[in-house]
């Protein structure tokens, strides 16, 4: 029964991967497979603030951005990747995308992983603790709400990235106990700098090629982020790089458990 639960596993694994790569365009970047993200076994990753990161192959990358929704930009994030046919992890933050129901919607429906980021990105530690863990169910609750209808602080992807990467050992140890993956990055384009599209591109070109692979981290409210995507969804394609979509463990683990 082992070896069926192994089995299954495999092969959900590779239908998803399958569905990833398909797409009505031929010459485009698209997404090579997908990587089942397991808190139990990767509760933190990414180098710029863990000891770990995703098991990434070289030229492997996930594309990730934080603080949407946001209408003016967003879309425009959106209609990059899907012209591309990649998929990406947003974290949203809870009050916009309470605020921007149908955008956050939107991200989901193009496949997308949503992921999340606190109800109003204050910094957790910079609050009182007794007010962290309500910024964060906050937050959780408002997308859960917006997506599925539900108003719970249980996550149907549990994945988190703190504002600003400020955690502190509590908040941690507080995901951690809940089967959240934490998220840091392996690079980003510093985007929350002043900069020109040109030289955001550049910047995060140059940090990747010195990286091989990574978590990047850009920002989709960014409109500097948004105009210069296009360009960089290209320089992936035509340098060899691979995108590598993100989704949780539990599927997979499901379908062992009923298998036993």
């Amino acid at each position: 029964m082992k070896g069926l639960a192994a089995v299954l596993v495999v092969l959900t694994t590779s239908m998803a991967a399958a569905q990833a790569a398909e797409c009505p365009r031929e010459g485009v970047l698209g997404t090579s497979r997908v990587l089942r993200v397991d808190a139990a076994t990767t509760p933190r990753v990414g180098l710029k603030q863990f000891p770990q990161t995703l098991p990434l192959h070289d030229h492997e990358v996930v594309l990730t951005f934080d603080d949407g929704p946001w209408p003016s930009t967003t879309p425009r994030v959106l209609a990059a990747l899907a012209e591309q046919c990649v998929q990406a992890t947003f974290f949203l933050i809870g009050k916009p995308a309470s605020e921007h129901p149908e955008l956050a919607k939107r991200i989901a429906a193009a496949g997308h992983t949503i992921g999340h980021h606190t109800w109003t990105h204050r910094s957790l530690m910079r609050i009182p603790p007794s007010q962290t863990t309500e910024e964060i169910d906050h937050g959780i609750s408002a997308v859960e709400m917006v997506l599925h209808g539900i108003a719970t602080k249980v996550p149907s992807t549990p994945f988190f990235r703190f504002p600003g990467f400020e955690a502190t050992p509590a908040t941690l140890d507080l995901l951690q106990s809940r089967g959240i993956v934490v998220f840091g990055a392996d690079l980003w384009a510093s985007d929350w700098n002043e900069m020109t599209p040109e030289q955001e591109l550049k910047l995060v070109t140059e940090r990747l090629s010195a990286a091989g692979k990574g978590i990047i981290l850009f920002h989709d409210p960014k409109a500097r982020t948004a105009a210069m995507m296009p360009a960089f969804l290209r320089y992936l394609r035509e340098n060899g790089y691979r995108v590598v979509h993100i989704v949780p463990a539990a599927p997979a683990q499901k379908s062992a458990e009923m298998a036993h």
